[in-house]
């Protein structure tokens, strides 16, 4: 039905008659062509309710219509736009020009970015990504049963209206064990807070720590999406390099004694991009800098579960750090992309400030996901699912990493990582990624030229070769289409 409300305005204060102006309007809205011949009009009843009008006064609208001709009353159906009008040329609301197709006509703060991959894949195309679980292992079933026994509960209701911007009760008090279990991390309800993703505790966090120009540790290369969050803040960035054994905690130590540094961002475990892990050593240093000079630390630790080599070094959040560490994680691993859980651990005054921050873009956080979580951590699933991905993408693991090695030789360099979901591919000089990435493209697969993992640093020619997301067959595919490439390069001089 037609917007009437909208299109029929009427002022009671006018000399004309309420239903003259009615009439009046229909008239026009038949010459545009919105009301076209053989069009039955909304009921009496319906008309005068939305236009908060007595229904007699649409009826006298109606009646006058009818005695000129321009509308016809059908017994038992109503009133129609009469068929026999002179023609006229249909107009519809989409044929007028969209406001929006000019740009802002106002000004407003740019926000960083950075150019992905461009034009999406087709369906059934091959994908290196970037390190992404296999939805066809995610215990989907388990979820939607979940979700199902949630909203069946009597409860369900209150379980909508109801909720903080913490999080649900019920899945922070799972994941108090849960975390305790598998990261050694001592802490208690206020210590937490469920966000959107790992992605949104980041930005949550930092938001309440820079301000404008504010000086911020990052690796060098970094997650791409800290450093625009954190340019995005007005923070400068001091880049330290970062090589196998993970960021320079040196070069940090040495920052904090000239500068004032606000805050460190790092990855401890499966470091984005280059996969490596913060060495033991390494970790117990840089907690004593931490302490020194209290120095406020982001962990990102957002895929802590995936480990397959040996058990994994516990966070820094679990140790003594003085309270100056912020444990950033997420479920989105384990669950699927667009399932999105993540979670902060912090003194219990930075998570009621977070809260409170988090409120003004999202008042509460999506209860039904939660719940399902929730119970899913309680009756054991996320742990058989996570000791069964593990096992199957270990192997996966192997298995690229045998076939890098025989097929693609000494035009790549990687190291094998413990844990996490990609490997840091890089491609001898011989062989740019740009240029591999096109002619890739022209056999079926799609891939990055790894721009972005060099944000703000020197290209490696490099890129994280997501390996969880593909089956065996996918993955001996995907290594034939790179072989056929880098041959190509050598025999037509593409370099």
């Amino acid at each position: 039905m037609l917007p009437f409300k909208t299109l029929i305005q009427t002022d009671k204060t006018l000399k004309l008659p309420v239903y003259q102006q009615i009439a009046n309007r229909l008239i026009g809205l038949i010459q545009e062509g919105i009301l076209k011949p053989g069009l039955f009009l909304p009921g009496s009843r319906v008309l005068a309710l939305q236009l908060e009008v007595h229904r007699k006064t649409v009826i006298a609208a109606y009646d006058e219509l009818v005695s000129q001709d321009w509308l016809v009353a059908m017994p038992r159906k109503g009133v129609m736009v009469a068929a026999n009008l002179p023609v006229m040329k249909p107009r519809t609301y989409r044929d007028a020009a969209s406001p929006y197709e000019d740009a802002a006509a106002f000004p407003f703060h740019e926000v960083p970015t950075i150019t992905l991959a461009g034009v999406p894949p087709a369906a059934g195309t091959l994908i290196i990504n970037d390190g992404f679980p296999d939805a066809r292992l995610a215990p989907l079933a388990d979820w939607v049963k979940e979700c199902r026994s949630v909203i069946e509960s009597p409860r369900y209701a209150k379980l909508l209206m109801y909720g903080g911007a913490t999080g649900l009760e019920s899945l922070r008090k799972q994941m108090l064990e849960y975390l305790s279990d598998t990261r050694g991390l001592n802490i208690s309800m206020p210590h937490i807070m469920i966000t959107r993703g790992a992605q949104m505790a980041i930005y949550l966090a930092a938001a309440l720590l820079i301000k404008k120009d504010d000086l911020v540790i990052v690796g060098s290369p970094n997650y791409f999406f800290a450093d625009l969050c954190f340019e995005q803040l007005g923070a400068k960035l001091l880049r330290v390099p970062v090589d196998e054994e993970g960021i320079d905690v040196d070069m940090i130590e040495q920052l904090c004694g000239k500068r004032k540094i606000k805050m460190l961002y790092l990855v401890t475990h499966h470091h984005h991009p280059t996969t490596v892990t913060l060495s033991a050593a390494r970790r117990m240093k840089l907690l004593a800098v931490i302490r020194k000079y209290k120095l406020p630390v982001i962990e990102d630790d957002y895929d802590y579960d995936f480990h397959y080599s040996s058990a994994p070094i516990l966070p820094l959040a679990s140790a003594d750090h003085g309270g100056n560490v912020i444990y950033i994680g997420s479920f989105t691993k384990s669950l699927g992309l667009s399932i999105r859980i993540g979670f902060m651990i912090a003194p219990a005054d930075f998570i009621e400030a977070a809260a409170n921050l988090r409120r003004l873009m999202d008042l509460r956080g999506d209860n039904l996901s939660e719940q399902a979580l929730a119970n899913l951590l309680a009756d054991g699933t996320i742990e058989r699912h996570l000791k069964k991905s593990n096992k199957i993408y270990k192997e996966r693991r192997d298995l690229l990493c045998h076939l890098l090695s025989t097929k693609l030789g000494d035009a790549v360099k990687f190291t094998v990582p413990s844990g996490g979901m990609a490997i840091w591919l890089r491609f001898s000089k011989k062989y740019p990624l740009k240029k591999i990435a096109a002619k890739a493209g022209e056999l079926g697969l799609h891939m990055t030229s790894g721009g972005q993992y060099h944000y703000g640093a020197a290209s490696q020619n490099a890129l994280r070769f997501g390996f969880a997301s593909l089956n065996n067959k996918e993955i001996a595919a995907v290594v034939g289409v790179l072989e056929e490439v880098c041959e190509f390069c050598l025999g037509s001089g593409l370099r």
